[in-house]
């Protein structure tokens, strides 16, 4: 798909004013704007919270020449490093300025040479050539690059969470409006509380359910979630296919899944046992910060589920 389909490249903001973030994090990244000077950065925090729109946005108002490594796909390859990157960070500019490596999906990155590799690349081009790490779990992220890095902390307080929520419902109906689509404003309110602060997440899900024509109570309400058919598979025990779907999802970031779950869990697990799935959502979250293969992590909490948690 191109990017003028996907509502999330289409109406990503070019800039920090125009971004959806606290008060504290947007002041900080205006005054970088405002100096004219970017330092080495680590962004960190959950999926959909504009990590990478921010580092785009920054270097775009800065007027940097950038390029987007993705640390979950070439991550893994010593030669992204030594070539790619290479290549980027010795070349001159041709507008004369600063050039920036964003690194999307850092905590992927390969903690036996590839991020023991940026650091010294972070040294030796540091006369021309700024990177951006952006990661879920900054606990992955070694600490010689943490040391060499300003960390920014994308969290929000559940005080904020209603001012950016609201932020949120009118940037919708914006996008809405421009797309032609009709909308019931309790739709898309119910919409945004039900995922935020994960507004990627949301205006995937508003652009899947304008597919229909319009955003409607009906249309959000009766739109199958893809837990659906999860929890359908750990009610009847169906390992293959529970399997199957984990390694369908395992592109979406695991705290998405646990966090999919407990949001649905009180429609579709038996009162009783809703204390044990949730304990064993917290402890599989825990372990995901550390484990080598995502993708056995979680099928081992799904078999626990399937094990000791009943559904209605």
């Amino acid at each position: 798909m191109s990017n003028d389909y996907l509502w999330v490249e289409k109406y990503r903001p070019a800039t920090i004013e125009e971004t959806i973030l606290p008060n504290r994090l947007k002041q900080t990244f205006q005054k970088i704007v405002e100096s004219g000077k970017m330092p080495n950065m680590l962004l960190t925090g959950t999926a959909g919270l504009g990590k990478t729109t921010v580092a785009k946005a920054l270097c775009n108002e800065l007027g940097y020449d950038w390029i987007l490594i993705n640390g979950s796909d070439e991550g893994r390859q010593i030669d992204t490093l030594r070539d790619k990157i290479k290549r980027f960070a010795t070349t001159v500019s041709l507008t004369g300025s600063m050039k920036v490596v964003i690194i999307d999906e850092a905590d992927y990155l390969n903690q036996q040479s590839f991020q023991p590799g940026l650091r010294a690349f972070i040294e030796e081009f540091s006369n021309n050539c700024r990177f951006v790490l952006t990661c879920n779990f900054k606990n992955r992220i070694i600490e010689p690059l943490h040391s060499r890095c300003s960390v920014y902390e994308f969290n929000t307080t559940r005080k904020e969470m209603a001012t950016l929520a609201a932020q949120f419902m009118k940037r919708a109906q914006y996008i809405l409006e421009q797309e032609g689509i009709e909308y019931d404003q309790k739709a898309v309110a119910d919409l945004i509380m039900q995922h935020a602060p994960d507004w990627r997440r949301i205006l995937n899900e508003l652009q899947r359910t304008s597919m229909s024509g319009s955003v409607t109570v009906h249309t959000v309400t009766s739109q199958p979630t893809k837990f659906s058919e999860l929890f359908s598979y750990l009610k009847d025990k169906d390992f293959k296919k529970m399997r199957q779907w984990v390694s369908n999802n395992i592109d979406t970031d695991s705290s998405s899944i646990i966090r999919g779950i407990y949001d649905e869990m009180s429609e579709r697990v038996d009162k009783s046992t809703i204390p044990t799935l949730i304990l064993i959502l917290a402890e599989y979250q825990y372990k995901a910060a550390f484990v080598a293969d995502m993708e056995i992590n979680t099928v081992a909490m799904m078999t626990e589920i399937m094990s000791n948690v009943k559904f209605t």
